[in-house]
Formats: C-alpha cells, sequence, structure tokens
C-alpha cells in the first residue's frame, strides 16, 4: 500500500512537472514569434527612412548644385563692376559687397549691369529706410536714377502731409543731391484715377499731386538744406498710371511720388559707404 502511495504521488509530480514546463514553452513561444514580428517591422521601417533618405539626399545635392550654379553666375556679375571706368575703385568695391548682400534669386535676375546697379542702390536704400520691400522702387537709367515712393510711406489717404517715417530718405536724397553744385531734382506727384470727395479741401487730382510734390520739394529745401533752385515740383494727376485704376492693388501703385534726380554716379554710389 505504501509503495501504490508513492508512485501516486511521483506521477502526481512529474504531470504538474510536464504541465508547467508547456505552459512556459508557450509563453516563450508567443515571445520570440513577439520578437520576429517586430524584427520584420525594423527592418520595413528601416528600408522605409532608407528610401527618404535617399530622397532627401537627392533633393539637398540638388539644391547645392543650384546654389552653386548661381554662385557662378553671380560671381560673372560681380566681375561686370570692373568692367565699370567711370566709377571710382571706392565706389566699385562698395558695390561688390553690397550686391554680395542682395538676394542670390534677385541677383541672377539681373540680366545687365544696369540691373545690378539697380539691385544695389535699391538694396542700400531699403536697408537704411528700414521700410517695407514694396514701399520703394529705385531705377538707374544711365546716369538718371528714379526714386518711385509709395504713398504709404509718405502720406495718409487723402492728405499732402508727410509721414515723418519718409525723413531718413529725404535727408539722404538731400544729401547727395548737395553734394554736387550741377544735380537738379525733380518730384513728381502721381495719384490713381479715383474722384476727390466734393466736401474735400481739394479740387481734384491735380491739385493733390502737385500739392504733395510741392510738401516733398519744401521738405527738401526747408529742412534739409536743398538749395530751392535746384528743385522742380511737377504734379501728374492720374495721367500715367502704372496699374490698372479698377482694382485696389493698381490704384495703390499709381498713388506714388517719383524724385528724378541726375547726378555723378560715383556721388550718389557713395551712399553704399555708409
Amino acid at each position: 500500500m505504501k509503495k501504490l502511495l508513492s508512485f501516486t504521488y511521483l506521477g502526481s509530480i512529474l504531470i504538474l512537472s510536464s504541465c508547467v514546463s508547456k505552459k512556459k514553452y508557450t509563453a516563450l513561444e508567443t515571445e520570440l514569434n513577439d520578437t520576429k514580428s517586430t524584427l520584420m517591422q525594423t527592418r520595413v521601417d528601416k528600408e522605409d527612412c532608407e528610401n527618404k533618405f535617399a530622397k532627401i539626399e537627392a533633393k539637398v545635392n540638388g539644391y547645392y548644385a543650384k546654389i552653386n550654379s548661381l554662385q557662378a553666375e553671380n560671381e560673372e556679375k560681380l566681375d561686370f563692376v570692373e568692367d565699370l571706368t567711370v566709377m571710382s575703385e571706392k565706389s566699385k568695391q562698395n558695390m561688390r559687397s553690397t550686391l554680395k548682400q542682395v538676394d542670390q534669386k534677385e541677383l541672377a535676375q539681373a540680366k545687365t549691369l544696369e540691373d545690378s546697379i539697380n539691385l544695389a542702390i535699391s538694396h542700400n536704400l531699403k536697408k537704411n529706410l528700414g521700410g517695407e520691400e514694396d514701399d520703394i522702387d529705385i531705377n538707374v537709367d544711365q546716369t538718371i536714377v528714379q526714386i518711385s515712393i509709395s504713398d504709404k510711406l509718405l502720406f495718409k489717404s487723402g492728405s499732402y502731409w508727410v509721414n515723418p517715417k519718409a525723413y531718413p530718405l529725404l535727408k539722404r536724397i538731400a544729401k547727395v543731391v548737395n553734394s554736387e553744385e550741377a544735380m537738379e531734382v525733380m518730384v513728381e506727384g502721381h495719384t490713381d484715377s479715383q474722384t476727390i470727395k466734393k466736401e474735400s479741401y481739394l479740387q481734384d487730382n491735380w491739385d493733390l499731386s502737385v500739392r504733395r510734390s510741392t510738401s516733398i520739394v519744401r521738405l527738401l529745401q526747408d529742412k534739409f538744406n536743398v538749395d530751392g533752385k535746384k528743385l522742380i515740383a511737377a504734379g501728374r494727376s492720374s495721367y500715367l498710371p502704372l496699374a490698372d485704376n479698377s482694382t485696389r492693388d493698381g490704384r495703390e501703385k499709381n498713388r506714388r511720388t517719383r524724385i528724378i534726380i541726375l547726378p555723378n554716379l560715383d556721388k550718389f554710389l557713395a551712399m553704399l559707404e555708409e
């Protein structure tokens, strides 16, 4: 009887031991399958990352190629400056330095030496004024410099009182004009085609354009000491539009004041030194 009990007890232990081992095996098998699944997903993610990296690398290489191409083209434009016999060596150095600061995409669009000069002068005037990019437009045609200033910078709507924000620009223009005895300045006022209100103190757009012009002329003379015999005030009303007056943006472009000066080019480019 004792032997029978011993065999029964031993058999129970063996059965229990077998059950525990099977559970562990199942758990390990599940863990192994999870690990294989994770490994497979990791490989897929790795391949996906490698593909994405390859595409990014290709784009970066493309950007570098474009940058190198722009730099090569722009270096040629900087070399154009050396051909300017009418400019002093100091002005040439200043112009080259300025062109390096100009947005390289803008410089790449400059097709002629005149375009490059426009960019250099425009960059410095806008930088020194601290105004918005769209407020000032500078054009150089031979030795004639034309500066077109938006009414947003100069005047309030329907007014001819000059905004003090424009004083730094007018001061710099006055300094250039005063540096050359033979230099003259013509200030042209331009308006859009909208009719002046009947109850306004202004008679019409002719009146507004001329008053705005004379306001600038008086500032140049009285505040910034430009000799009156160098100054010309002109009003063009709405008859030389830059854009379509039927749109708001067009009317904004047409409301402008144009300052035309005939300088010694070296004197004007001397602004680049400051």
